[in-house]
């Protein structure tokens, strides 16, 4: 029996993208250049900073520009992360479900603890999480299942008892690695990796409101 429900942060539990966009054309602004579109912005959240300057930049780890731009983005983004950054639909009200529920929910993301902790605190989710690990709070993130096993560990829960919910292809490998189940949230930002059914997700869900009914 299912009694832990382990997310994703961006993407998943949240839509961060308009504020990461922001920060993106911030420093495109400052080359010169002019600001991308969201709709161009938003299937490369899921992939963090490096995704992000892989489209507004078109670089890669190594590159010359790279770390000078990474630390600028991450600088910029520590000034605000939560301006725009909002529960998706429906979102809250499944939260609130699986409370009532007596069912233990938590979150596993790559994003830094830097970012991550105050974010759950704007959103007002830091202390009812019963785990928030980020991408430094184990030896390797995502698609490792490092990250979702130390969540397990943190929530007192069995890894074939937890569900984990995240909208990239890594999540549901790292789930799988885990040995939990794998859902695929396709609300989220998917990215241009693998079609979303080729990801080995266990089940599909179209909105938050579908697991509460998978859970039922």
């Amino acid at each position: 029996m299912i009694d832990t429900v382990l997310f994703d942060l961006d993407g998943t539990l949240a839509d961060t993208a308009a504020d990461l966009g922001a920060v993106l054309n911030r420093l495109r602004g400052e080359a010169g250049l002019a600001p991308l579109p969201a709709e161009t912005i938003r299937p490369h959240v899921s992939k963090g900073v490096r995704g992000l300057l892989s489209v507004g930049f078109a670089l890669v780890p190594g590159d010359g520009r790279y770390a000078g731009l990474h630390q600028r983005f991450l600088d910029f983004y520590g000034e605000s992360p939560c301006v725009a950054t909002r529960l998706f639909e429906g979102m809250a009200e499944l939260l609130e479900r699986l409370e009532a529920g007596r069912l233990r929910w938590g979150i596993v993301t790559n994003k830094t603890s830097r970012y991550t902790l105050p974010l759950m605190e704007a959103l007002g989710l830091a202390r009812r999480a019963v785990c928030i690990v980020s991408g430094d709070s184990s030896p390797r993130p995502k698609p490792a299942p490092d990250p979702l096993l130390l969540a397990s560990t943190i929530a007192g829960a069995n890894p074939a008892q937890c569900l984990y919910v995240g909208d990239d292809l890594r999540d549901m490998q790292a789930a799988r690695a885990a040995g939990m189940g794998a859902i695929a949230a396709a609300w989220g930002y998917l990215g241009d990796d693998l079609p979303l059914e080729e990801w080995g997700a266990d089940t599909i869900i179209q909105t938050p409101s579908d697991l509460a009914g998978l859970l039922g």
